[in-house]
């Protein structure tokens, strides 16, 4: 079972700049493909940013273009989540998911299977 901590969430002012960490054990990272998610207060969780183990194949949604960037360094079992520009409507928990790679890069949160506990960002205007 993939085991996955979040951190780096926290409150910032619009137009500040926020790095999110996923932390991921129990599982060979370099055999998952994983992805950001996001949930705000009273909404559906939506995807944000997707990727497989090899580098280049991201997917972002369009409101992450130009302003959020999801990395991974296999070496230390982690995905990163850098943000710019931050706006109020970014204000929701932010997880991390992973789902074996099986060649294809899913967007969809339904096709990924274990979840990290979530962070809080709050953008203030």
């Amino acid at each position: 079972q993939v085991h996955m901590v979040e951190s780096g969430g926290g409150l910032v002012q619009a137009g500040d700049s926020l790095r999110l960490s996923c932390v991921v054990s129990g599982r060979t990272f370099s055999n998952l493909a994983m992805g950001w998610f996001r949930q705000a207060l009273g909404k559906e969780r939506e995807s944000v940013a997707t990727m497989r183990p090899i580098a280049g194949e991201t997917w972002y949604q369009e409101f992450a273009k130009g302003r959020f960037t999801i990395s991974r360094d296999n070496a230390k079992n982690t995905l990163y989540l850098q943000m710019y520009s931050l706006k109020p409507e970014d204000t929701a928990v932010y997880y991390c998911a992973a789902r074996t790679d099986t060649g294809v890069l899913y967007t969809a949160d339904t096709r990924y299977t274990d979840w990290g506990q979530g962070t809080q960002v709050i953008v203030s205007s």
